[in-house]
């Protein structure tokens, strides 16, 4: 027996320890055991103390699950289905999909992945290297795996769920089996994500269990382990904070409105790093809800039910429904609800309903075609308000119980009145400074620093200034050796030079090495970020082999595509590589994490 022998070693546990180690062991089955085991591994590992790990015995009984998150709900919602798995007795492998080494993929045996989808159907920056693997020439044959995919999307971009799609297919493709049917899910995901997590546990169960009889899985290099940074507080329990600072911080003729936020974490024990997001919780404009009022003939005291719980219809309105980003699904059950003819002709037609609503928000729809319903049919209209996540524009080894936002306003003119943004509108306009609002951390694993010593070249015209920010003042006070080297664009000089005094100031003292800014309408020729790259390419090309990191943050729809494309022409023009061998370098510095994105 185990521990007989390990009495008669030399041994760091006491006779005592070792008589009560087996006596809870004794009343462990082998699931508990391998749960205790790998705990202790997770918890050496975090105290510096690492074991060596000890292996599964059998690779074809473990669940691997994949993740790929742009906002960290894939990840979150991953979680809940190994949570869920391991309560069935299922070993799992829990990884972030940018981590995961794609020559493994065909030792799989049973595989599960949840995805979001970015933009117009793109895959999130952390699966984009998997993606393309998938979809290559060097994709192995699967006929041994059992598999399933989750997706998570935004009903209204036009590719709803495409990189889930994309992932089903391909792998059924390539001779996988599918053991559960994909699901494709919306922004208000979370009743049906755990039904199908249910039924996608209920699916894997019986092969996992019959495969693994007693295999136990210890350690997992690459797998998820216990957070150091996890919170109390998170997306469903958030932190009351309070509004510390709202400045605006772009000039009076600006054709934007900047704004710097800083909101106090006090007594919250919240702690972050820089590349982390916060979330951000809002109220509607009262104007807004008691125009909702007027044009469908409800009273706001009139009570509703909103997923389980009973609130007055006002109260649902201003705190829990989405009543500025647009979304095709509410136009179709407004529709329905109120029997508008032409609205239900526009829902056919999903090309002409994407042009309607794109400069409507929601509560348009309902001002331009007021009618009368039930306050229940308006509120299941709607779906429930998200957080908006903002990338955090501050490192607490500098402000401490703080945390600090780049915030642009979203604003403009339609359809006779002037549109605020959410959340957005909320920080700028209708929140005093010294009120409460609630936020959460969102980790971002996939945009971090290096060691202090590794060059890093950052990219961030407009807002995307903030993690930039969150970065160098982590390096400043940490008295990094490594370069820093920014690139920074917006219109104007005079009026839209964020951060200007404290960027001349690190450039002054050397922790900023190099500053390239673009203003784009200071001269008859435009020139954006990309136009300075190209300008510095050589440059760039040697700090890249000299181990340079390179960071991307803003826009991802334009500014980031044009930047990686001038990063193409600069890898072409400076090592004579072609189209695929550049688009292959920095496909490999996305592998080495040396090539990361932070984009919206």
């Amino acid at each position: 027996m185990l521990f007989a022998s390990l009495a008669a070693q030399a041994s760091p546990l006491s006779a005592q320890q070792i008589k009560d180690l087996q006596s809870l062991v004794s009343q462990l089955n082998p699931i508990q055991q391998a749960w205790v085991s790998g705990y202790l591994a997770a918890a050496a590992q975090l105290s510096g103390q690492v074991a060596a790990p000890v292996q599964q015995s059998s690779e074809s009984a473990v669940l691997t699950i994949l993740y790929g998150s742009q906002t960290g709900n894939a990840k979150a919602v991953a979680n809940k289905i190994k949570a869920a798995a391991e309560q069935q007795g299922i070993a799992v492998k829990l990884t972030d999909i940018g981590s995961y080494k794609t020559t493994q993929l065909v030792k799989e045996k049973y595989l599960l992945i949840v995805t979001s989808t970015y933009g117009e159907g793109e895959p999130p920056e952390s699966a984009v290297a998997f993606h393309k693997f998938l979809f290559s020439k060097k994709a192995p044959k699967l006929d041994g795996l059992q598999f399933a995919v989750l997706g998570l999307g935004d009903t209204s971009y036009e590719f709803f769920c495409k990189t889930a799609i994309d992932f089903d297919e391909q792998l059924a493709a390539l001779g996988g089996k599918r053991l559960h049917a994909r699901a494709d899910l919306d922004v208000d995901y979370a009743a049906q994500a755990a039904s199908w997590t249910e039924t996608a546990v209920q699916a894997f169960a019986p092969e996992l269990k019959q495969a693994s009889g007693s295999a136990q899985v210890i350690a997992w290099p690459g797998a998820t382990a216990i957070a150091g940074h996890d919170s109390a507080y998170t997306k469903e329990t958030p932190y009351l904070a309070e509004l510390s600072v709202n400045q605006k911080i772009t000039g009076r003729d600006s054709t934007k409105d900047v704004r710097h936020i800083e909101i106090s974490l006090a007594d919250s024990g919240i702690t972050y790093q820089p590349g982390d997001a916060l979330g951000v919780y809002f109220l509607n404009d009262d104007k807004a809800v008691d125009a909702i009022l007027t044009a469908t003939g409800l009273a706001g005291t009139t009570e509703v039910q909103l997923a389980g719980q009973t609130y007055s219809l006002k109260t649902a309105l201003t705190e829990h429904l989405e009543l500025t980003q647009s979304y095709p699904s509410f136009v179709e059950k407004y529709a329905e609800a109120t029997a508008n003819s032409e609205l239900l002709e526009l829902v056919k037609d999903k090309a002409a309903l994407r042009q309607y609503l794109d400069n409507r928000q929601t509560l348009d729809v309902i001002l331009q075609n007021p009618a009368p319903l039930t306050a229940q049919q308006l509120v299941d209209a709607f779906r429930k308000q998200q957080p908006r996540l903002y990338s955090i524009a501050s490192s607490q080894a500098e402000v401490g119980d703080e945390v600090h936002l780049t915030l642009g306003v979203v604003r403009y003119d339609a359809f006779g009145s002037t549109h605020l943004g959410g959340a957005s509108g909320f920080l700028a306009e209708r929140l005093e400074e010294g009120a409460q609002l609630k936020v959460f951390v969102e980790h971002n694993d996939n945009f971090r620093l290096p060691d202090h010593e590794t060059p890093v070249i950052m990219i961030g015209p407009g807002t995307g200034i903030a993690p930039f920010r969150a970065f160098l003042q982590e390096r400043d006070q940490a008295g990094a050796t490594g370069q820093n080297w920014l690139f920074f664009g917006n219109p104007h000089f005079t009026q839209d030079f964020l951060y200007q005094v404290e960027l001349q100031d690190y450039l002054k003292r050397g922790v900023l090495s190099k500053l390239d800014v673009a203003f784009s309408r200071d001269q008859a020729q435009k020139v954006y970020v990309q136009d300075k790259l190209r300008l510095k390419a050589e440059e760039i090309w040697t700090w890249l082999q000299q181990g340079a990191y390179l960071y991307i943050c803003g826009d991802g729809n334009k500014m980031a595509k044009d930047v990686h494309q001038a990063l193409l022409d600069i890898a072409q023009q400076q090592a004579g590589l072609n189209a695929e061998e550049a688009e292959q370098y920095f496909d490999d510095l996305r592998q080495a994490k040396r090539y990361q994105k932070d984009v919206y």
